[in-house]
């Protein structure tokens, strides 16, 4: 029995492994037709970009999964405030959401969709359903083995010592049945 755990625990280890290893996917590409904002808070740093698109919601988050592929993706929502912290300060938010590849990188996107007629986004003479904001998130693959392997080396010292914890504690019940 205890060679069939330990060979579970080291397959399951050296698949972590594989998967962590792998490396990164590059900043995707932005929807078709979208208009890149050259506004300096856009272009600070090349781990966000800003567009300007007549894609909606659904369309955006479509094309970015789209995009975003080779790993279980995992999609989770954030209320609007966020985007302050997670974004940039002064963000405008109508939307935020992550596609995530648990254990490696992530990918926000922040939708801006106007309300009211003072804030229609106005862009060379073209009038645009949104801005979109993309922060894609890498991380390095020697760090992800490191903490796997802690991680898997953690949980191997915790399971053997509740095993010794659980099989002291049932020798120490039986003895009271003899």
């Amino acid at each position: 029995m205890k060679l069939l755990v330990r060979s579970v625990f080291v397959a399951i280890t050296l698949l972590l492994i594989f998967y962590v290893s792998r490396p990164s996917a590059d900043f995707p590409p932005p929807p078709s037709g979208a208009k890149q904002s050259m506004e300096p808070a856009d272009t600070e740093t090349p781990l966000r970009r800003a567009y300007f698109t007549d894609f909606t919601r659904e369309e955006i988050i479509a094309h970015y999964q789209k995009e975003f592929i080779g790993f279980p993706t995992l999609r989770l929502n954030y209320p609007p405030e966020d985007a302050q912290t997670i974004i940039r300060d002064q963000t405008r938010s109508y939307y935020l959401e992550e596609l995530a590849h648990p254990l490696r990188e992530s990918l926000y996107i922040n939708g801006f969709v106007p309300q009211h007629k003072k804030d229609a986004i106005l862009i060379d003479g073209v009038e645009y359903y949104q801005k979109i904001t993309i922060k894609y998130v890498p991380s390095s693959s020697a760090a992800r083995i490191v903490y796997v392997l802690a991680f898997s080396g953690l949980t191997y010292f915790v399971f053997n010592e509740l095993t010794k914890l659980l099989t002291s504690f049932v020798k120490f019940i039986f003895s009271f049945f003899r």
